[in-house]
């Protein structure tokens, strides 16, 4: 009960009682379907954190928190022999274990029929939220959807916020990105947050000449060298720091099973090619593919379609 109320306490500060607190939570409903291992938060709802047994966290922990299902990264300075003698002295007594096998989520066609929930809560401002299902973390395709997302709206500088924020005038804040995920299909996301006499539908609309421009015409060579440098300085700055380069490691082990990928990731991102952009954004970033998260000033409210 103590650790459960914890983890009530967690979703509270962190989802529900912030402005915007809920977009994952519709956003993953949106876009996948109910019975699929992403369409929901994995912080759980309420419902489910009130209905969890002491027998419920007793058996997922001996199911999965055992060496079978462990990576372990060392970094430092430290001798290979030194750390595998450390790993079993400290570990080796822990009784070997089998995961249950994890079903495989095949690939997810993209959205069709644009997908709404409108929602009216007391936020600062209006918002349009859209998202998109991406291929699967690990392929040339999800990158180059990664490379399109980042030049509409990775930065201050990218196509949504110079449009929305600085050119029209219509919204305090714009930007889009992907979620890498491993099982079948990951997702892409794209925001704006309207300026007081700014309706959604014209912020919408707007948002999509964004998105129908960059699917006709790909990324100009600044752009496509700019997020070539970014991801080259955001990765090696994730190297020179121990906490954060055994994270990588561990990440690459476990999702792909191959941690030497971490040595090449610079050289193989770079490689992608602007029309594999632009590719990716007419297959997988289209208008009619997406689904509509919209936010109202107002009394909590939702209604959904």
């Amino acid at each position: 009960d103590n650790q459960r109320e914890v983890v009530k306490e967690e979703k509270r500060q962190r989802y529900d009682n912030v402005p915007y607190g809920d977009v994952i939570e519709h956003a993953l409903a949106l876009t996948f379907p109910p019975d699929h291992p992403y369409a929901h938060t994995v912080i759980g709802s309420m419902a489910d954190l009130d209905a969890a047994s002491t027998s419920d966290a007793a058996s997922f922990f001996t199911s999965y928190y055992h060496p079978g299902n462990c990576v372990l990264t060392l970094v430092g300075d430290i001798e290979p022999e030194d750390g595998f003698a450390r790993a079993e002295r400290y570990f080796g007594g822990i009784p070997a274990a089998r995961t249950p096998q994890r079903p495989e989520a095949a690939p997810l066609p993209p959205l069709a029929g644009v997908p709404r929930v409108s929602v009216t809560e007391p936020v600062p401002a209006g918002a349009v939220y859209m998202t998109w299902r991406l291929p699967a973390r690990g392929t040339r395709v999800y990158d180059a959807a990664e490379i399109a997302l980042d030049v509409l709206g990775g930065s201050q500088t990218s196509r949504l916020y110079r449009r929305l924020v600085h050119g029209d005038r219509c919204a305090s804040a714009a930007g889009s990105s992907p979620m890498g995920l491993i099982g079948g299909t990951s997702f892409g996301f794209a925001f704006a947050r309207a300026l007081e006499d700014t309706g959604l539908d014209t912020l919408e609309d707007t948002m999509l000449e964004e998105f129908s421009r960059f699917a006709e015409d790909g990324p100009t060579d600044e752009e496509l060298a700019r997020t070539r440098v970014q991801f080259e300085r955001e990765w090696l700055g994730q190297l020179a720091r121990f906490e954060s380069r055994a994270d990588l490691f561990g990440c690459y082990a476990t999702l792909h099973g191959r941690p030497e990928l971490v040595n090449s990731r610079v050289a193989e991102f770079c490689s992608i090619t602007a029309d594999e952009v632009r590719d990716a954004a007419r297959a997988w970033l289209r208008p009619e593919q997406r689904a509509v998260l919209t936010y109202r000033r107002g009394l909590h409210v939702g209604e959904g379609s």
